[in-house]
Formats: structure tokens, C-alpha cells, sequence
């Protein structure tokens, strides 16, 4: 456990070569001070270890899970079929198919076994869908959530400035250093 609170989100792979993309979900919640757990576990290799985690994860505290699969991609639609909260599915890059692979094995999920799904390799958006669901009930959680949309929008506008100012070529160049 990252974070010394019982764990809201449970954060969960399938191989550690999702970790670059399973810890950007982690940098978003612990930005914005939710707790989590992170495992890695296969579905396909160990079934027993993933069954225990998936029926044991309301107990723990988990209000909602972020998984992440490549390939099959059975991960998030195996937790969603057992834990009864909101699931996010983070579908992962893959080298044979480019990651469509994953995403629709995530996004096609059978009826009354719905899955969240964010983007191919979408670590930050599925950290943030899982803190806006938590913010459902979390008020101070929604001002964190404010303030943190209200700095992207503050980046974009400085980004506009300095475009504005420098013109488009000053502002190319000094994107490549």
C-alpha cells in the first residue's frame, strides 16, 4: 500500500511491463491524496492469487479498481464480473496489434458486466475517472478536482501566451531543446 489510509482504488496489472502506464494512474491519485493500492497479478497465470484479490478488494476498502491489460486483456472484465464497484479498464499498447487488441477486449464487455474504458495506455485518465467517481461523495476530493482542471486550463493559456509572443517558429524551437 502506497499510502498509510485503507486503500480506496485498487490499482492492478497484469505484467510489470504495464507499470509506466499503470503508474501515471497512481501519480494522479496521490496528487490528489487518494490512497491505493497497486499489485501486479495474472489473471491466466495465477488465477487463484487474481480470484482471491478481485472477491477480498471490497473488504480492503477499494471503492473503485484500475486495471490494466495488454493482448486478452482479460484483467479488468474478470475484476468487473467479480467486484461489485465501479472497474476502469487501461487497455495497453501492444506490439502485435498496437493495443486495439486490448481495447476491445475491455470496451466488449457482455451485458450486466460494464468496464470502464479509458484510452490505450491512458494511466492519468483512468487515475482521474477513478477520482471523480470517488468525488461523487467526497467533497473535498471535487475542490481538488476544480483546482486541478482549473491548472490545465491555466497551462493551456500561458502555452498561448508564449505562442503569441514568440510566434509559432521561437515557440517550435524551443519545444525541441
Amino acid at each position: 500500500m502506497e499510502n498509510a489510509k485503507m486503500p480506496k482504488v485498487g490499482i492492478v496489472m497484469g505484467s510489470d511491463s504495464d507499470m509506466p502506464v499503470m503508474a501515471k494512474a497512481a501519480d494522479i491519485l496521490e496528487e490528489l491524496g487518494i490512497s491505493y493500492e497497486m499489485r501486479v497479478i495474472s489473471a491466466h497465470r495465477e488465477p487463484d492469487v487474481f480470484f482471491e484479490y478481485a472477491k477480498t478488494a471490497e473488504e480492503k476498502g477499494f471503492q473503485v479498481i484500475i486495471a490494466g491489460a495488454g493482448m486478452a486483456a482479460h484483467l479488468p472484465g474478470m475484476c468487473a464480473a467479480i467486484f461489485p464497484m465501479p472497474v476502469i479498464g487501461i487497455p495497453m499498447h501492444t506490439s502485435s496489434l498496437g493495443g486495439r487488441d486490448s481495447l476491445y477486449s475491455i470496451v466488449q464487455m457482455p451485458s450486466g458486466i460494464p468496464v470502464a474504458t479509458v484510452a490505450i495506455n491512458g494511466g492519468a485518465n483512468a487515475g482521474l475517472l477513478a477520482a471523480k467517481i470517488l468525488a461523487v461523495a467526497d467533497k473535498e476530493l471535487l475542490k481538488k478536482l476544480r483546482s486541478y482542471t482549473e491548472n490545465l486550463k491555466k497551462q493551456v493559456q500561458s502555452k498561448d501566451a508564449r505562442l503569441q509572443e514568440r510566434g509559432y517558429r521561437a515557440y517550435l524551437e524551443e519545444m525541441k531543446k
